[in-house]
């Protein structure tokens, strides 16, 4: 059976409720979409429809991109479309075209490439693909833009992920951890390692206690380009099955700046006003 739904970033087919990840998704679109910060205007463009490809299966699709009027550079522009390689015009109607070829592709794919046995299922079912770009935050000249993506075409649960990405906004590009700090990986997985259940992001036990530990797949943490930050912490955001099983869901671990003294780089530091 084949999953459509929208690469998000390290070969996420990820799993478990989307609908609560959406509702998440859409309060952070409510709160940053037609926003001005200093003359950075954000706008956004939806697509989300259905139809019916048999009797007993209704397929539902919803896809929603920032658009960026301000933003010229293409290098910049192709990097935050990165999942979308086939966008050409950045505008808001080449956007919203884009998303309109992309419904209609997702319904043909649908139907043909499910056509063996979609016409004798034999009891109701929804599928659905769903997408969004989501602004997060905007300071210091670094854009930080959370993409969700989710779906279901069959199977025993749903499938979801996300891809977490900064830009910089002053250099033109997507922000790389080199750019942050000069720590080795390995240390840096070490502390990863150590820090797992320090946010409530992923298992709790029945006293609230996060557990994320226990459901490990793997002997290390990768420190993957799947990062954010605030005025506090470096953030690393695993989706579903990337580091823990399937019930873990999708885990976020911090690594606090003080963890990091001595290898930030020093353009980051100044920026982010880290003493």
């Amino acid at each position: 059976m084949k999953n459509t739904i929208a690469a998000l970033a390290l070969s996420s087919l990820f799993a478990v409720t989307a609908c609560k990840k959406n509702e998440t998704a859409e309060t952070a679109k409510e709160k940053t979409e037609n926003k001005q910060s200093e003359g950075f205007i954000v706008d956004s463009v939806k697509v989300s429809d259905s139809t019916k490809i048999t009797d007993s299966l209704k397929v539902s699709y919803t896809s929603k991109l920032l658009v960026f009027p301000g933003l010229k550079n293409k290098t910049l522009l192709d990097s935050i479309y990165f999942q979308d390689k086939g966008i050409k015009d950045f505008s808001k109607t080449g956007l919203q075209n884009y998303l309109e070829t992309g419904k209609k592709d997702y319904f043909s794919s649908v139907k043909n490439d499910n056509k063996d046995w979609v016409s004798d299922m034999t009891y109701a079912q929804n599928w659905y693909s769903s997408s969004y770009m989501n602004l997060i935050s905007n300071a210091n000249g670094y854009m930080h833009i959370q993409y969700v993506g989710s779906g279901y075409e069959g199977g025993a649960h749903d499938n979801y992920g996300f891809s977490e990405r900064v830009f910089d906004l002053r250099n033109n590009k997507k922000l790389e951890l080199k750019d942050i700090t000069s720590m080795p990986k390995a240390k840096i997985e070490a502390i990863l390692m150590k820090n797992i259940n320090k946010m409530n992001s992923g298992t709790t036990d029945e006293n609230g206690e996060v557990k994320n530990s226990e459901m490990l797949l793997v002997e290390k943490i990768p420190a993957t380009n799947n990062f954010y930050f605030d005025d506090k912490n470096l953030y690393f955001h695993y989706s579903p099955y990337e580091i823990a099983a399937f019930a873990a869901g999708d885990i976020t671990i911090p690594i606090s700046w003080e963890e990091l003294i001595g290898t930030l780089n020093t353009e980051f530091k100044e920026r982010m006003k880290i003493k």
